[in-house]
This record gives structure tokens, C-alpha cells and sequence, in this order.
């Protein structure tokens, strides 16, 4: 059922003694769900207009967006590992995931103070950095709240409330773009406030592990997601990067790195639409609204469609869809109908593909390694879109945005038949 196969490694989570009625959610992930949404409406706020704030106000180039880009994508990687192993080491998945949240809302009111490649590019690496402190330790806190089989719908449950954030982030740039004058101050300066109020409900309502809590009973009963990572000696380095050599997790740390150097990024996708289509300055921040909307419908179905049929089936399936949507961008006619087909393509991609790995690392990695686990599969996909972002920046300063794209499109496909042949189940396993 996994990307690889359905053995299951010696210490690995098998769901058993943590009975629940199928399809239900621990209440942990409801409650990381409504973090992530706060967050993220203030996260997207600020994503939405970047592009064109960097591109038209700023007058950058599409070298030096690219390279700010690939930073702001790229810097969370490095950064993850970091989070993932102190948080298996401490046993505090909160805390570090708490840090993560504090220090990306710190830096939203110093994009007001900004306006240089070099302080643009400090205050985005510092913002990435909370983020990369912050995603290991809370999908180990969903996956450790949840059994083996129901990991996909619980990573698309959580999807689909972070993504809810995502839809009205960019509604809301929208709005006060067009209702404040020097409207993209406005928007940072209320993207800092909404995220203040994520590290609130965060620190208030998602359970910790203090002195003397429970580490018997269910997993989804003990505070900080429970299993194997509240007991036992600290883990060590040695033993997270031990996990290498399992040959299913590198398998898909290979994978995912491979199909993220052609993944173009979303912030060049919304460009290559704006130029393609026509579309105004002033619509332009309501494109990620279009990606986001198709992603809040789909992401529970295909996280559920890939606890049921196989997580390698709907994770290869999502970046075809992907590649098709770079297909109607290259060469169909520019008619209105042509950004809602792109833009349902690129949230059907989200949806098969982000929940859909975090699963399938759970169902790999032993409990109390889990978040040092999920960042090495994160990294490695991390870094590479890094590399995609410089390298697509670079390319279309040099040959323009056609070529670009269509280099990335026959990466794409090529990359994802080496995927199809190294993820292939084994022994009759999907």
C-alpha cells in the first residue's frame, strides 16, 4: 500500500493497539489542522503577492526571483533534519514545532523593512528556517496519533484545513489590496498578526508532554502523539541516520528528490499563467485561491484513495497531472477556460502528492525515529525544488519562458518513469 511495498520493518508502526473506528481523526489532528489554516492564511497572504511585488515594484529579474524563490523554498530544507532529530531526541515535538511557528511569525513585520536582494534574502531564509523547525515534528505528531491505515486520510484531513488557509490567505491579499492604499505593506503587516494568532492556538490547545504525563494507553490518548517516541534513551544522530539504510526510505528520498528538480514552483506557474492568459495585476493574487480550491475538495479522497488502491499509484498519478497542466501552458490556446485547467491540474497534483508521502514515510519508519524520518524525505524534496527554482530562474532569463517550461516538462516525464520503475511493488505488494 505504500510507495514501495506494504512489508513492514522491524519497529515500524503497525497500528496495532491503537483500535479506532475506521475513518475517524485523533483530535490532535484537528487541532494541528486549525494551526496550520491560522497559519497559513497568513503565509499565503504573503506568498501570493510576492511575485509580482518582486517582479513589478522591486524590478527584479527572473534570475534574481528564482534565487529568492529557490531561498524561500529551499532554506526549510536544510533546517528540517535539524527539527526532526531534536524532536526525536527531546521527545518534545510541541516545543519544536512552538519555535517553528514563533520564529516564522517574527519575521512577517521585517518584510515591511525590506526592499534589497540581500535583506529580502535574509528575512525569507529566517522565515523558511521556522518552517523547517516546524513540519517534522508536527506530521510525526499526526502519524503517531493515527494507525497504519488511516494515515493517508489523516495527513488529507490536515492537508485539506492547511490548505482552507491557503484559499483564503490569498482572498484576503486580494481584499486589502484593492481596499488600502500602499496595499502591500498592508498585507505583511496583517499576515503578522494572523500569524501571532497561529502560535496562540498552537501554544494554548495543542496537547503537550509534561512532567509525570501518560505514555500508556492509546497513542492518540497521550499528550505530544504518544507511541514509542515519549519512552527510552535519546536518540542519537548515529541512529537517524541509520534510517538510510533502509532501502524502501531511500528509495523514496530518491524519488521525491528526483521529481522535485523538474517541479516547477507554484510562484512561476502563477507567472507563466499571468502571461499567458492576460490576467490582470489585479487577479493575479486570487490564482493560488484557484490551486487552493481544488486541493481543499481533493485532498481527503486521494489521501483515503491511497490508503485503498496504493500510495505510489495516486503519488505518480499526481505529477501526471501535473505535467499535463505544464502541457496546456505550453501549447494550448490562450482561452478563458485555460487557467481553471491549469490551476485544477496543479490542486489535483497537491492533493495526490502532499499528504500522500509523509503516509507512506509513516509506514516505514519506526516510532521513535519518525519525525527524523519524515525530514529526511523532506529534505531531499525540499532541496531539489530549490535547485528547480535557481535553475528555472536562470533558464528563463536566458532563453525565455517557453523553453524553460518545456525543459522541465520532459524532466518530468522522464524523471517519473525512473519513479514508476523504482518505487515498483515487490512480492505482490502494490
Amino acid at each position: 500500500m505504500y510507495l514501495t511495498d506494504r512489508s513492514t520493518p522491524p519497529g515500524a508502526d503497525t497500528g496495532q493497539g491503537r483500535r479506532r473506528t475506521p475513518g475517524k481523526v485523533a483530535p490532535v489532528v484537528l487541532v494541528l489542522g486549525t494551526v496550520s489554516l491560522v497559519t497559513d492564511i497568513s503565509s499565503e497572504m504573503v506568498t501570493a503577492v510576492l511575485p509580482l511585488y518582486l517582479v513589478t515594484t522591486l524590478g527584479f529579474s527572473p534570475l534574481g526571483f528564482g534565487a529568492l524563490d529557490g531561498v524561500y523554498n529551499g532554506v526549510s530544507a536544510l533546517v528540517q533534519l535539524t527539527g526532526g532529530h531534536l524532536a526525536d531526541r527531546v521527545r518534545r515535538h510541541k516545543l519544536l514545532a512552538g519555535l517553528g511557528y514563533g520564529l516564522s511569525a517574527l519575521c512577517k513585520p521585517l518584510l515591511l523593512l525590506a526592499s534589497s536582494l540581500g535583506t529580502l534574502g535574509a528575512v525569507l531564509a529566517l522565515e523558511r528556517t521556522g518552517k523547517g523547525l516546524r513540519t517534522a515534528p508536527r506530521d510525526a505528531m499526526i502519524s503517531l496519533s493515527t494507525p497504519a491505515a488511516n494515515q493517508g486520510r489523516a495527513f488529507g484531513v490536515h492537508r485539506a484545513m492547511d490548505t482552507t488557509g491557503a484559499m483564503l490567505g490569498p482572498l484576503a491579499a486580494f481584499l486589502i489590496l484593492r481596499a488600502a492604499a500602499g496595499g502591500y505593506d498592508a498585507v505583511f503587516g496583517v499576515s503578522a498578526c494572523v500569524a501571532v494568532l497561529g502560535v496562540l492556538v498552537l501554544v494554548l490547545f495543542v496537547p503537550g508532554r509534561p512532567k509525570g504525563a501518560r505514555t500508556d494507553g492509546p497513542a492518540d490518548e497521550r499528550p505530544d502523539g504518544g507511541g514509542a517516541a515519549n519512552g527510552g534513551p535519546p536518540v542519537r544522530v548515529r541512529e537517524a541516520l541509520a534510517l538510510l539504510r533502509l532501502p524502501r526510505l531511500r528509495a523514496l528520498a530518491g524519488c521525491a528528490a528526483l521529481l522535485g528538480l523538474t517541479t516547477v514552483s507554484d510562484a512561476f506557474v502563477y507567472l507563466l499563467l499571468q502571461r499567458r492568459t492576460g490576467v490582470g495585476e489585479q487577479w493575479f493574487t486570487l490564482l493560488p485561491l484557484g490551486t487552493a480550491v481544488v486541493f481543499l475538495l481533493l485532498a481527503v479522497p486521494a489521501g483515503a484513495l491511497a490508503d485503498r488502491i496504493g500510495r505510489r499509484t495516486v503519488f505518480l498519478a499526481g505529477h501526471m497531472g501535473l505535467l499535463t497542466g505544464y502541457a496546456l501552458l505550453l501549447w494550448a490556446p490562450a482561452t478563458p477556460v485555460l487557467p481553471c485547467l491549469v490551476l485544477a491540474l496543479h490542486g489535483t497534483f497537491y492533493a495526490a502528492t502532499d499528504g500522500v508521502l509523509p503516509a507512506a514515510v509513516a509506514g516505514i519508519v519506526p516510532e521513535q525515529l519518525r519525525a527524523s524520518g519524515l525530514a529526511i524525505v523532506g529534505t531531499s524534496q525540499a532541496l531539489a525544488r530549490f535547485s528547480c527554482s535557481l535553475a528555472f530562474g536562470a533558464a528563463w532569463t536566458a532563453w525565455g519562458d517557453g523553453p524553460a517550461l518545456a525543459g522541465s516538462a520532459v524532466g518530468l516525464l522522464c524523471c517519473a518513469a525512473v519513479a514508476g520503475l523504482v518505487l515498483r511493488p515487490t512480492g505482490g505488494n502494490r
